[in-house]
């Protein structure tokens, strides 16, 4: 399956409670969370780190048989990827930071060759390795951890040494303590441990917040960032609308009003001599007319959906779809309403994409799946039985449609292999 995908999807703004550019995480319920969190990945990261090394070790020991070890590549790279993920996801839930969550990189053109450009942009992903690099700090905090509680329970043990022992001194980790200073030493073990394990959770916050946790001149480079590309997009989207127009007014209301001027010029001069003529003429120029209202209402309707304002998206589509040259399957399910240009932006790539299946993909029938995901995004996908072969040309209804979508801060994925299926999904914050 071949892919192009628009640049890289934008986040939605992250509301005021979860937008802290220096979390708060020195409170002693989080810092329990921390040190038990650490606890967890010291024992959970040897065995992840093992893994990455034996799937390494096999895909280069076997890449010399018959490429064998290109699957166990394959498997690292899709690993790297899920500690990174994992890693972010747990980050942002544990510090409340707002993160986005690490997503894959886009193919940057189809075919075989694009998706090992894909894999190997993967790989050098910034923000994926930066998560793994947070992992692996992680991981040797944890194993200090548990280091650390080993030492906290001896010293527990040590403190009470007076209750059991029968010597004059007590082993604890391979050193003679004297009875009678046992509970001395014991209680300055349990709390320099005890300190020193809430000394590692902070340490980890700190670490956490340098190397994930984006700082203030990062956001705001960000915001820019993504500010620049909505920008860019939504004049782009606009100059396409605008050739589009012009170009239907030109290519069918314009001659059709010029050919009823002329028409009704040949009535003119034929209604004296030949009023049968002259009548049929007319009937022309009348069926030209309503023809040419037509056309109006379907470029007005393609400029705004009026429909779209007055009973959503569900309704809007449905009429779109009862008006397709081609066959449509309908499934549209969206609670409640999303803003106005997240359902216009929807709306029009769905119209459009039926139009370019009306027109090129000789397709018999069309599938369109709408649905507002739980993470607040406005989802849609168009899928016909065409040849397939879309490509994103400049000026095209393609572009139109990854201008318009970029602009409302979504993506657009496309997938059209040559022989079809075309599958084009949108994805666009539901507030946006």
């Amino acid at each position: 399956m071949t892919s192009e995908s628009t640049p890289p999807p934008v986040a939605p703004a992250t509301p005021p409670s979860r937008r802290r550019l220096v979390p708060e995480h020195s409170s002693p319920a989080r810092v329990g969370l921390v040190v038990l969190q650490l606890a967890a990945i010291g024992l959970i990261g040897p065995l992840a780190v093992s893994a990455l090394a034996l799937l390494l070790g096999l895909g280069l020991g076997l890449l010399p048989v018959l490429g064998i070890g290109i699957v166990f590549l394959l498997g690292l790279v899709y690993l790297l990827y899920a500690i990174g993920w994992a890693e972010v996801a747990r980050i942002d839930g544990l510090y409340d930071a707002g993160l986005p969550p690490l997503r894959t990189r886009p193919a940057p053109r189809p075919g075989f060759g694009g998706f090992l450009l894909r894999l190997w942009h993967q790989l050098i992903d910034p923000p994926m390795w930066r998560a793994i690099a947070n992992a692996a700090i992680a991981t040797l905090l944890g194993l200090l951890t548990l280091a650390l509680f080993q030492a906290l329970v001896s010293s527990a043990v040590l403190a009470f040494a007076p209750l059991y022992s029968r010597g004059g001194a007590v082993d604890v980790l391979g050193f003679e303590i004297v009875v009678a200073w046992a509970p001395l030493a014991g209680g300055l073990g349990f709390v320099g441990a005890a300190a020193a394990i809430v000394g590692v959770a902070l340490l980890h916050g700190v670490l956490a917040r340098a190397i994930v946790i984006p700082t203030r001149e990062d956001q705001l480079v960000e915001q820019a960032r993504v500010s620049n590309l909505q920008r860019a997009g939504a004049i782009r989207a606009s100059e396409v609308e605008r050739t589009r127009i012009e170009r239907d007014l030109h290519d069918g209301v314009q001659p059709r009003l010029v050919s009823v001027g002329m028409t009704l010029g040949l009535a003119q001069q034929k209604i004296d001599q030949d009023p049968t003529a002259a009548r049929a003429l007319i009937e022309e120029a009348h069926t030209s007319t309503k023809a040419a209202i037509t056309e109006l209402r379907q470029l007005a309707r393609g400029i705004h959906a009026s429909v779209l304002d007055d009973r959503g998206l569900d309704a809007a589509l449905s009429a779109l779809a009862g008006r397709s040259h081609i066959p449509v399957r309908l499934d549209v399910r969206a609670d409640g309403r999303c803003s106005r240009d997240a359902e216009a932006a929807v709306y029009f790539s769905i119209a459009e994409s039926l139009t370019n299946a009306a027109k090129h993909s000789r397709a018999s029938e069309c599938r369109v799946t709408v649905r507002v995901r739980e993470d607040g995004i406005l989802w849609a996908r168009v899928e016909d039985n065409g040849l397939g072969g879309a490509r994103v040309l400049p000026g095209g209804g393609l572009d139109g449609i990854s201008n318009r979508v970029v602009a409302a801060g979504g993506s657009v994925r496309l997938d059209s292999p040559v022989g079809g299926p075309t599958a084009l999904e949108v994805s666009v914050p539901c507030a946006s």
